[in-house]
């Protein structure tokens, strides 16, 4: 009897642990921008550059775990925009290539505090450069994921 418990245990507790990892594995947060930007363009999407400090701002992993972790964020993220994540880690590591990126764009968008949401879309230049267009800007706002995405909609389809 021990042995059917401790199995039923250890297999709900992988169960779990699936289920877990298929939940983060629903979205993909891209760290290359030029890779988001031909994406955003191939599909006709704007992006959504979530400016964090992902192991240190509490006020960024509030608005990931009361908002980006739902399902209602992640159905319309999947059908509204390029997610990108600009992070401004003090322990994780990063390589250089985005370190150099996330400042560039940090200043780029004034970027003072976190979190900060920028949604945009990117015009490539023959020359190599980039046009950004920036739609609108949204932080962390009571009221869990309908609220928030009615803010981000408003954002990205005035009217």
């Amino acid at each position: 009897m021990k042995t059917i418990a401790i199995l039923s245990f250890l297999f709900l507790t992988s169960l779990s642990s699936i289920a877990q990892k298929s939940a983060k594995e629903d979205l993909v947060w891209h760290t290359d921008l030029n890779k988001a930007i031909a994406l955003s363009n191939k599909e006709h999407k704007p992006m959504m550059l979530f400016f964090t400090g992902s192991d240190w701002c509490g006020w960024c992993v509030k608005l990931q775990k009361e908002v980006f972790t739902q399902n209602e964020f992640k159905k319309w993220a999947q059908d509204n925009v390029i997610l990108v994540e600009v992070d401004f880690p003090k322990a994780n590591i990063q390589t250089e290539e985005v370190k150099t990126q996330n400042r560039m764009l940090q200043q780029q968008f004034a970027v003072r505090g976190y979190p900060t949401c920028w949604f945009i879309t990117a015009d490539q230049l023959k020359d190599g450069k980039v046009n950004f267009t920036q739609l609108g800007q949204k932080g962390y706002e009571a009221g869990g994921p309908a609220n928030w995405v009615t803010g981000a909609t408003a954002i990205i389809k005035p009217n």
